[in-house]
């Protein structure tokens, strides 16, 4: 199986050990301790399953500089974004050395790991706007990721963690939240040789569908692991439970058995375009996928990324030889009214605009919320009842 990136074996920071959680989760009591943001929880969730192997912990802010202007840490080591803990302030530290840090999205904001910290450091303004305009790729406060980053405070408190539990992910979405960890071996329980990923935070329509079995069928895969995000989202995006349920619908209808897993992480979109599309490629290669489709305007949000930067940027900005993963890179697909079949549109010289199905996101709404299913060139009945029956009971 391919290897993690940075180290022979997974490097998990959950403690699946059950004596020392045990004690931990006591010890964690009595431990000074601060609410972290979303964004952080995300990151402490994303370690403790082996995603962001060989990561330890939060990122110093040398080393944060460093992942967000030329992917690369102080150590030499490369990550495409800094993974940080911000607060306000440190008032309730102190000069603790050990803390506990309290999950902000569950009721009664339980412990979610412990830190040893290292370092407590004021980020300035000029260090936010840098990482900021280097991760993505603007400074605009309308840009949703733009916002979230910059709302967490300018105090960064690092050093390296032990994760207790996975948030809410693991309650709420029992049969789809996976870690790297359990994706590996789940993988090798399949038999699986070589492994494509796609990435969704949306339901996957016809076109999402015949893009996996092109992959596959190119790539000579024997297996498919869909990999739905599970965390915060912005306004209008579909709820992870009703796209779950679309897209295990859809696999158990149209795809071969043992050919494809329906699986999440815990993590809230950056949006951040290019550089989330490296990330989510280094977090493939950890779950052991040998291959990641990168699509047109790969985890993008309005008009702030060209169609195709999320593929040149690993020609362009990844240092040679950080991943091993490879990249399938795919262009918009659609139904082909010439051909009568989904087609990649760069691959058909001959067609016009007008030759291919293509409906807008606001259109597919629109008819779902009118109860009307799209037509049979764009998605599957079966996934459109599912969302028809989610728009209607808004």
């Amino acid at each position: 199986m391919i290897k993690p990136v940075g180290s022979d074996e997974l490097q998990p920071r959950f403690v699946y050990d059950v004596a020392e959680h045990d004690k931990l989760s006591k010890e964690a009591e009595s431990l000074p301790s601060v609410v972290i943001s979303s964004q952080a929880a995300g990151n402490a969730v994303m370690m403790g399953g082996g995603y962001f192997n060989p990561l330890k912990g939060f990122m110093n802010v040398a080393d944060a500089m460093g992942a967000a202007e030329k992917m690369t840490l102080t150590d030499g080591s490369f990550f495409p974004v800094p993974v940080m803990c911000l607060l306000d302030n440190a008032d309730a530290i102190g000069d603790a050395k050990r803390i506990a840090l309290r999950d902000p999205n569950v009721d009664g904001n339980p412990v979610i790991a412990i830190m040893d910290v290292e370092a407590i450091e004021q980020v300035s303004d000029d260090q936010m706007k840098i990482m900021t305009e280097k991760v993505y790729r603007t400074t605009d406060p309308e840009h949703v990721g733009v916002a979230a980053f910059n709302s967490q405070g300018q105090t960064a408190v690092s050093g390296p963690i032990q994760v207790l539990n996975f948030s809410y992910f693991q309650t709420e979405f029992p049969d789809t939240f996976r870690t790297a960890v359990e994706i590996r071996n789940e993988i090798s329980e399949h038999g699986w040789k070589k492994v494509v990923a796609f990435q969704t935070r949306n339901p996957m329509h016809l076109a999402h569908e015949e893009l996996c079995h092109m992959a596959m069928e190119r790539l000579g895969c024997d297996g498919l692991v869909i990999h739905m995000l599970l965390g915060k989202l912005k306004k209008g995006d579909i709820p992870a439970p009703v796209r779950d349920a679309a897209i295990r619908k859809m696999v158990e209808v149209y795809f071969p058995p043992n050919s494809a897993m329906v699986t999440g992480y815990g993590f809230d979109m950056l949006y951040a375009g290019p550089r989330e599309a490296v990330l989510h490629a280094y977090f493939r290669q950890n779950m052991g996928a040998t291959h990641f489709i990168i699509g047109r305007d790969h985890a993008g949000v309005g008009d702030y990324y060209g169609a195709f930067d999320a593929q040149t940027i690993f020609e362009d900005e990844v240092p040679k030889g950080a991943l091993e993963i490879e990249m399938f890179m795919a262009d918009h697909t659609a139904w082909s009214k010439k051909l009568n079949k989904v087609v990649m549109m760069r691959e058909v010289d001959d067609h016009e605009k007008d030759d291919f199905v293509l409906l807008s996101g606001t259109k597919v709404r629109e008819m779902l919320g009118n109860g009307e299913a799209p037509p049979k060139e764009f998605s599957r009945p079966e996934v459109a009842k599912i969302l028809i029956d989610y728009y209607q009971s808004l």
